[in-house]
């Protein structure tokens, strides 16, 4: 019986735990004596990229780690599995989770500025239930309000590797040049729960 090759194994272990793997928790898996060297493991995460880009599924690097996962073009498909429907999220989150993103860290207070209208406690709540923004310290102010920003969950949700993979402000600002056609396929109907 042939061990296993680096790839074989790195491919198992994506898609067995389900979320994102960094290198160094893949190269746990080996014992000590056995353990490849990192240049190895990232050669054949980078194989099994080059693998996948013909697939259905993908091999992205996001904040967490690698993770496999099915290609964006062909969620819509994909989702048809499922029988519940994926979270809608009001506007008012949105608008509080995008101003805690680009200017973390941020007070409830400021945001509540920025937005015009105060905050729901609702809103903090399921943020912070989602482990998608935190609490990292407090303002040294009267009160001493809490600052929050986003976590690793957050960047892991939304595909991203950094902040710095966020969309500039200016592109959020015209969003016909951030969406394109997305916004024509929007059915004006559907009205989106607002504050």
């Amino acid at each position: 019986m042939t061990s296993p090759s680096l790839k074989q194994i790195a491919e198992a272990a994506l898609i067995a735990f389900g979320g994102p793997l960094t290198l160094d928790r893949i190269l746990e898996l080996f014992p000590e004596e056995e353990r490849p060297e990192r240049t190895q493991l990232l050669d054949a995460i980078r194989e099994l990229e080059t693998d996948y880009r013909t697939r259905g599924i993908e091999l992205v690097e996001i904040a967490g780690g690698f993770r496999i996962q099915v290609r964006a073009s062909l969620a819509p498909w994909v989702a048809r599995l499922w029988d519940e429907k994926a979270p809608r999220y009001s506007r008012a989150l949105l608008e509080t989770l995008s101003l805690i993103a680009y200017r973390q860290p941020i007070t409830r207070g400021e945001i509540e500025d920025i937005r015009g209208v105060a905050v729901s406690t609702n809103i903090i709540k399921t943020l912070t239930e989602r482990e998608w923004v935190r609490v990292v310290g407090h303002r040294d102010v009267p009160g001493r309000p809490a600052l929050y920003a986003t976590t690793r969950k957050f960047l892991d949700y939304f595909g991203l590797r950094s902040l710095n993979d966020l969309p500039p402000l200016a592109a959020i600002r015209d969003p016909d040049s951030f969406l394109g056609e997305e916004l024509t396929l929007s059915d004006p109907k559907v009205e989106v729960a607002d504050r």
